[in-house]
């Protein structure tokens, strides 16, 4: 973004694990107040060059640039918990950093689950997990916020919400966001750009050149679509079940953009009709 802080540089990055090259030749930058998505086949690197951007795994050949002072919100793909121990959101927010308790309901507030702050984490639904993670990310105060695919075990709906929220995080905060999306058809609108990854980036750019770029085709087949989720609208939907009015609002118009082709989903999922966005369920760092 032009005269934005650059928050990340990475510049010839190559990354062996196990004996295997799983990057190599990767060029990225992330600046201040932009969404930069990367998407991408099982296996190609997606993860891993958010391990090495968050420093936690080292590259074999090239360099990571951090701004200095640079302050990241992780949300990694995974956690790790015991739920037979019980476990409330609250604590859950403190796990590994020490905070108010009206700094872990301010966080809350913001994602739009303060009510769940008393409830047993086990008994969240998807939507409301991934909020309460990007929630606690959110408590770092991030110039960057990492997003490893973020709305695994979220239902249709429940993604389009997480997408406007990310999408009024960044607008807000004016941070940068690296998200990973599992979901090759479908790149949320507030997205700058695209970086298709299969061990190198394949393509990159607005999502609308990526989408017709002819890598993109080779990798995902002929009849590979990106379809691009605009959600604005001017009504009033359910949240689900914790919302304690049961509706959320908002004013803004309907949109949508996707195309009628696409490339074949091996989850046994059918997108034919609507489309469908990231998977993944966030671990807790």
């Amino acid at each position: 973004m032009n005269g934005a802080r650059r928050l990340v540089t990475v510049t010839g990055l190559a990354v062996a694990l196990g004996g295997r090259r799983v990057l190599d030749g990767i060029d990225l930058g992330v600046d201040a107040g932009e969404i930069v998505t990367l998407i991408g086949p099982n296996g190609g690197g997606k993860s891993t060059l958010v391990k090495t951007v968050l420093g936690l795994v080292r590259p074999s050949e090239g360099r990571v640039e951090r701004a200095a002072g640079l302050r990241i919100g992780y949300v990694p793909q995974k956690l790790s918990i015991g739920w037979s121990m019980p476990l409330t959101v609250g604590r859950l927010m403190t796990l590994t950093v020490r905070a108010s308790r009206s700094a872990v309901l301010a966080a809350l507030e913001e994602t739009g689950v303060a009510h769940l702050v008393e409830a047993q984490a086990h008994t969240l639904s998807g939507g409301e997990f991934q909020r309460v993670l990007i929630a606690r990310a959110l408590m770092a105060r991030p110039d960057l916020l990492v997003l490893d695919e973020p709305v695994q075990g979220v239902d249709f709906s429940g993604e389009q919400a997480l997408y406007q929220l990310i999408s009024e995080v960044r607008s807000r905060r004016g941070c940068g966001v690296l998200l990973v999306s599992h979901d090759l058809h479908v790149v949320m609108a507030a997205t700058d750009r695209v970086f298709c990854l299969n061990g190198h980036v394949c393509c990159a750019g607005v999502p609308a050149v990526v989408a017709d770029d002819p890598a993109y085709a080779r990798l995902f087949g002929p009849r590979a679509g990106l379809a691009i989720y605009r959600h604005h609208h001017d009504h009033v939907h359910p949240l689900g079940p914790h919302d304690p009015h049961g509706t959320h609002e908002h004013g803004h118009s309907h949109e949508h953009a996707h195309p009628h082709d696409h490339p074949p989903d091996h989850s046994g999922h059918d997108h034919s009709h609507a489309p469908a966005g990231p998977a993944a369920r966030a671990e807790a760092h």
